[in-house]
């Protein structure tokens, strides 16, 4: 089986949770298999450390530049007022989108990738304290709160932070088998929440 390349894209004061939790999902995922599914690498726009919340410093993997040809992405939140400014960024994002089969933000990267033009589908949901926000800015988007996660087709969002990694294991069980999702939520010791919109 060949391994699906997931990017995870974080940037300056991104949530830590928010990139950390998918990372451990799919990387536990293959771990505890016996095909490794899956390939995982962190990306930020220029391939150099991130200073995350509280300045907790990340090596990125690759930049938008010179990464490999990706499956799925995931845009993951945190401080992203200047992040969904960065034309850049923007552009890469709104390419990936249309080349990944897979789509995902965690928390408030659901504003990068409305920014970017790139959401697939108006449905989405986001951090309980941005929803305002996100209907605000994003007015034709119809904006799900109360779940923990919404998918329409190989598009998915999550609410904040550690919801991020209820998304990733229904993520796992899409790409893999739900069989997988759920050993390896329970190597993780987390209570996987099923609750899709």
């Amino acid at each position: 089986m060949k391994s699906i390349k997931v990017g995870i894209y974080l940037y300056e004061w991104a949530e830590v949770l928010d990139f950390s939790g998918p990372f451990e999902v799919f990387t536990t995922a293959s771990r505890v298999s016996k095909e490794t599914p899956f390939e995982v690498y962190l990306i930020s726009e220029d391939g150099q450390r991130v200073s995350a919340r509280a300045g907790y410093k990340v090596l990125a993997d690759y930049s938008i530049e010179n990464h490999p040809e990706l499956d799925v992405l995931i845009v993951v939140g945190g401080d992203h007022t200047q992040e969904m400014h960065k034309t850049p960024v923007l552009e890469w994002i709104a390419q990936q989108a249309s080349q990944v089969t897979w789509l995902a933000s965690v928390c408030t990267g659901a504003f990068l990738l409305a920014n970017a033009g790139a959401l697939r589908d108006n449905k989405v949901t986001t951090h309980w304290d941005d929803i305002a926000d996100l209907r605000k800015l994003h007015p034709q988007l119809e904006v799900i709160e109360g779940v923990r996660w919404v998918q329409q087709g190989k598009q998915l969002t999550s609410a904040g932070i550690s919801a991020g990694i209820d998304m990733s294991l229904q993520m796992v069980s899409l790409l893999h088998s739900e069989a997988l999702a759920e050993k390896t939520a329970r190597v993780m010791d987390f209570d996987w929440t099923k609750n899709a919109r």
